[in-house]
């Protein structure tokens, strides 16, 4: 079996992996990025993009193809409940940063606007883009880079060698065996999969209480553009928002018994006809923004989703998105917060070449990255949950709703309290381009 090695060996091509893989690259480093499935594909993810992630996509070289794929801005938040639908403004963006590298780097990867100010309808607001579109950008940037991709490649095994890792690897459609050599492991596999690695659990035993995640995509809703509402329902929430070619992302996640109670309730319908009528019977606006919808494809599903802070790192390996922490979609920052886990750990890593990275300074990298982490992602992750779980409960909703009506900007809040308005503290330094 022929050996291939690298600096660093990147294990998923989602937003974190994919990212990770395109900045290292960038700075030099020899880098390999697996893949497990074939690109363009759906997943079950929210689909938006607040407008703080403007700067880093920027500085990828990808902030005007994601602008021009994208579905409108996302100018309002509100809550769908029963038959109550409260509407408010969606903070602005106000501000890029130029001294924190406000986009203007764009490496000679690509033409990018060099426009200090914020425009405000094309960048002060979040918008949304399936993932089949943007995980593809994401992944050709990187191979544009410099990296080298291996799809739909699946990793079977990682096992430490001396001072490196060997991942052996086998390509699902001809069943070619590979294995990798690097001193470096990113592990980008996210977290909902079990599976061989040391950083995948064990298939877990079910629970009541496990969050199942659904997500489709329609055409011809009555959703008005540019509102993203939270759907607040017994048992779980979801959301709705416009994203690419005039389709309506619907995303929820329920807990597994209420799922169950809903599939009685729906006599033999599929589970994903159980989760649309269950969302239809409590949710009223949501019924009447798909009363003239077509299903585009069928429904996705996924999970159990088990947020929650998890860890950045052990020996020479790093964990970016959901693999290191992940946080209850309700906020609709999931992809973002991947991106920018990515982020922080190659600002650390690429500080110097690869070859200069000693043991001590590996294990440096992986403390800072792990405190910047905790101290810029943590918390986000935390209030997720204090609004899933809010979400979830109709008697807490239906309590807070008398108060929402009198002050809608409680919604406007909530937004920005989740990130929507400010940038999370990660600087945008330039990393070097490659020689």
């Amino acid at each position: 079996m022929a050996t291939s090695t690298f600096d660093a060996l990147i294990i998923g091509g989602g937003p974190a992996g994919a990212t990770a893989a395109l900045l290292l690259a960038r700075a030099g480093w020899s880098v390999a990025l697996l893949e497990k499935t074939r690109f363009p594909r759906q997943k079950v993810c929210g689909e938006f993009l607040s407008a703080t992630n403007l700067p880093l996509l920027r500085h990828l070289g990808l902030a005007e193809s994601f602008q021009e794929l994208a579905g409108p801005a996302v100018r309002q938040v509100a809550l769908f409940s029963r038959n109550h639908a409260v509407i408010s403004d969606m903070p602005r963006y106000r501000a890029l940063d130029a001294s924190r590298g406000g986009g203007n780097e764009s490496h000679g990867h690509g033409p990018e606007k060099q426009n200090d100010e914020v425009d405000e309808t094309e960048n002060a607001f979040g918008r949304a883009l399936g993932r089949d579109h943007l995980d593809t950008l994401l992944r050709d940037r990187a191979a544009t880079a410099g990296a080298v991709v291996y799809q739909p490649w699946s990793a079977s095994g990682l096992a430490k060698d001396g001072d490196a890792y060997l991942c052996a690897a086998v390509c699902r459609d001809t069943r070619q065996s590979a294995e990798f050599r690097a001193r470096l492991v990113i592990a980008a596999h996210g977290s909902w999969e079990p599976g061989p690695l040391p950083t995948q659990r064990a298939r877990p035993a079910s629970r009541p209480s496990d969050l199942l995640g659904f997500k489709a995509h329609f055409l011809d809703a009555r959703l008005p553009p540019g509102l993203m509402p939270l759907l607040a329902f017994p048992g779980g929430y979801g959301g709705m928002v416009h994203s690419d070619h005039g389709r309506v992302s619907l995303s929820c996640c329920i807990r597994r018994d209420r799922l169950e109670a809903a599939r009685r309730a729906a006599g033999s319908a599929t589970a994903a006809q159980a989760v649309l009528a269950h969302i239809k019977r409590f949710c009223g606006p949501a019924r009447e923004a798909l009363a003239t919808a077509k299903l585009e494809h069928d429904w996705l599903s996924a999970g159990p989703i088990r947020p929650g802070i998890r860890r950045c790192g052990f020996d020479n390996i790093f964990l970016v998105g959901n693999a290191a922490g992940e946080a209850h979609p309700v906020v609709a920052e999931g992809i973002g917060m991947a991106m920018q886990s990515a982020w922080l750990l190659c600002q650390f890593l690429a500080a110097e070449p690869a070859a200069a990275l000693s043991e001590r300074r590996i294990s440096a990298v992986r403390d800072s990255y792990t405190a910047a982490w905790r101290r810029t992602l943590a918390p986000r992750i935390r209030a997720a949950a204090l609004i899933a779980h809010w979400a979830m409960s109709p008697a807490a909703v239906a309590g807070s709703l008398p108060l929402l009506r009198l002050f809608p900007g409680v919604l406007t809040a909530g937004a920005r309290f989740s990130g929507k308005a400010a940038s999370a503290d990660i600087p945008l330094l330039p990393l070097p381009s490659a020689p």
